[in-house]
């Protein structure tokens, strides 16, 4: 059985290319959902990493995990790409056990992970189009390149690549077989301010796509810029969900303004006598912190 589930739309240049999405149903599959995560745990040794968290990801959604270090994060992502088995509780992707290592859903799914290995001495092109290779549907490889912003360096060696450029192409593996659903682990850590912007565009052009994503991160403002939902979660728990405006009851809550005032000194007035070949000088100053409040200091010299 085969659903549509939906047309995209892809801007290379001044070319537009429409294509049709297709996928075929797994058990239990919807035309709504593409994760469901009910009561997962998972535990290493006497540390419980996730401790029954439930979320559900719609198609089309930008979906952020976000925490500290440690709070379960990477041990959910790897549990749904397959990577991990989980301890307990209920898991679909894409209407798929992860669990089971179904090649179904290995190809219709995306990983970008926090580190990769990629041939150095290879192209950005020749990358690409090695992982192309391991698909059945690829995306055309100068699209790949087009949406991921690397067409001036298409044949550039990876070696010669800068890290936010190499990012880039971490993401375009990622892409080269079309996936309907991505998995970003921390895409922008360690990145400057001015190459995380650059990811973000990136991003954007998938959602634009209307990719499904799963993004984990520790940035409140990535998730805010990316994310339709953001989950918080720490100590393996989830603590909050909802839409970055709504989270922590800012939808609702009153605008409160703090800022703290400096101390520094303003000089009102100044006066010098000459006495004896000594010269004083009296100064008035007014406390920025205590208005009305003056001193009076004398300077000799």
């Amino acid at each position: 059985m085969t659903l549509a589930i939906g047309r995209e739309t892809l801007t290379s240049g001044s070319c537009w290319t429409q294509r049709e999405v297709t996928a075929t149903s797994g058990v239990g599959v919807t035309e709504t959902v593409a994760v469901h995560v009910e009561g997962l745990t998972k535990s290493y040794g006497d540390v419980r990493a996730v401790s029954g968290i439930d979320f559900d990801i719609p198609r089309g959604e930008v979906f952020a995990l976000l925490g500290p270090n440690g709070a379960g994060k990477t041990t959910t992502v790897e549990i749904l790409e397959g990577y991990r088995k989980r301890d307990g509780g209920d898991v679909l992707v894409l209407g798929h056990d992860p669990g089971k290592g179904e090649r179904e859903l290995k190809k219709r799914i995306g990983i970008v992970l926090q580190s990769t290995g990629i041939d150095p001495y290879l192209t950005v092109s020749e990358t690409i189009a090695m992982f192309s290779g391991y698909y059945p549907q690829p995306r055309p490889v100068d699209e790949v390149i087009e949406l991921v912003g690397l067409s001036a360096k298409r044949a550039a060696r990876v070696l010669k690549l800068s890290g936010g450029q190499q990012r880039r192409l971490d993401v375009a593996i990622a892409l080269a077989g079309d996936p309907e659903l991505l998995f970003l682990d921390e895409p922008t850590t360690g990145f400057d301010p001015a190459a995380r912007r650059g990811a973000w565009e990136v991003l954007k052009n998938l959602a634009a796509l209307g990719k499904t994503i799963l993004l984990t991160t520790h940035y409140m403002d990535e998730a805010q810029h990316l994310a339709d939902r953001v989950a918080i979660i720490a100590a393996g728990q989830i603590v909050a969900e909802g839409t970055p405006d709504t989270l922590a009851g800012r939808d609702v809550a009153k605008t409160r303004v703090r800022f703290h005032l400096s101390r520094p000194r303003i000089r009102s007035a100044c006066s010098t006598a000459s006495s004896g070949g000594r010269s004083t000088t009296e100064s008035s100053w007014t406390d920025s912190r205590s208005l009305g409040r003056r001193w009076r200091t004398s300077i000799s010299s």
